[in-house]
């Protein structure tokens, strides 16, 4: 049966403060139902709205974390993992800001931090499970980013030998996913080795065709690339377990284009903007997930270089609600079918 998606939903990662009503769970929760969400996008890093290694372990936490998004009015929608995920691979030019993203017990020591983040990875897969979730968001991290353009020449091999090390960190977590029923939708990103469908399809080769290996659909990061973001709708819709609706512009001049000449984010030829203030085509998309079935979240993940976030994110609830499709349970043109038999299709045809 056709299902209607899910929404609206918000990821709290860019709300998430120290002033209230941002700073617990119980009230962003509350902030964000008040604007009209129904779902929330959990930020696994953030102390002060969850503990990730508590909830792996303890299912009574996870009852009480649902207890206080129902009272909310919210339901959780997926947990993010993106900042650990991101460190389970990491270029030596990134360390220093990656270290950033991980307690500080294990800055400057590369190993010592990629092993936290994998045990992160595999908490976030029981943590999921525990709280009746059957998908997450994520980042893959990334060897080869650093070497995106084809000049100086790559020496032969470095991309294969890259995302072969990158399927062998994943397949193990992986596995710890499909052991708890969870997928990870990764969300393509540049700065990670899975930036667009055909690093996607590597990466997916490289673990295996492993069936938790998903996608986080997000399309601001496919037009800044000026990639055909319906099309990958059509290729890759049995892979999409997730969806941020994020929108974004690009504006080429005569001195910037894709890579906007190392500009901060408002003088950028590319820049990500509120819903409704860019170039993205949502009803395209919406009609494209609703053609394939998607009947998980649609979650507004807000990103502006320009508009203050608490209008963004009040602009985004009734934006992704007007943009979702009640599904019909049938056809428009039902009223003028008619019976049929086998001895009428064969008369239609002169048989």
């Amino acid at each position: 049966m056709p299902t209607t998606m899910k929404g609206p939903g918000l990821f709290l990662a860019q709300f998430a403060g120290d002033a209230a009503p941002f700073n617990s769970l119980a009230s962003i929760t509350k902030w964000a139902a008040g604007l009209g969400y129904k779902g929330v996008q959990i930020p696994t890093w953030d102390a002060r709205l969850f503990d990730l290694e508590k909830a792996a372990s303890s299912k009574a936490y996870c009852d009480e974390v649902k207890g206080i998004c129902a009272d909310a009015g919210v339901e959780i929608t997926e947990l993010s993992t993106h900042l650990q995920g991101q460190l389970v691979a990491v270029h030596p030019a990134y360390d220093a800001q990656m270290d950033g993203f991980a307690p500080p017990s294990v800055h400057n020591d590369p190993k010592a931090r990629q092993k936290w983040a994998v045990e992160q990875m595999k908490f976030g897969a029981k943590a999921s499970r525990n709280l009746g979730l059957n998908a997450s968001v994520s980042f893959t991290g990334s060897l080869a980013f650093p070497y995106l353009y084809p000049f100086p020449q790559r020496p032969a091999g470095l991309i294969e030998e890259a995302f072969g090390e990158l399927g062998k960190r994943w397949k193990p977590i992986l596995d710890v996913y499909e052991d708890n029923g969870v997928d990870v939708g990764y969300e393509i990103h540049p700065s990670e080795d899975v930036f667009d469908g055909a690093t996607f399809e590597m990466f997916l080769d490289a673990v295996g065709g492993h069936k938790r290996c998903n996608i986080n659909y997000d399309p601001s990061h496919f037009l800044l690339q000026q990639l055909d973001y319906l099309e990958f709708i059509d290729i890759y819709h049995e892979r999409i377990k997730a969806f941020h609706v994020k929108d974004a512009e690009f504006n080429p001049t005569g001195r910037q284009g894709v890579y906007s000449g190392y500009q901060g984010w408002v003088n950028r030829a590319g820049r990500f903007r509120s819903l409704g203030d860019g170039q993205v085509d949502f009803s395209g998309i919406f009609s494209k997930l609703t053609q394939y079935n998607y009947d998980s979240w649609a979650v507004l993940e807000w990103e502006c270089c320009l508009k203050h976030p608490e209008d963004g994110a009040a602009e985004g609830a009734p934006f992704i609600q007007h943009h979702i499709i009640r599904v019909t349970e049938r056809a428009f043109d039902d009223f003028a079918s008619g019976t049929s038999d086998k001895k009428l299709l064969r008369a239609m045809m002169g048989i």
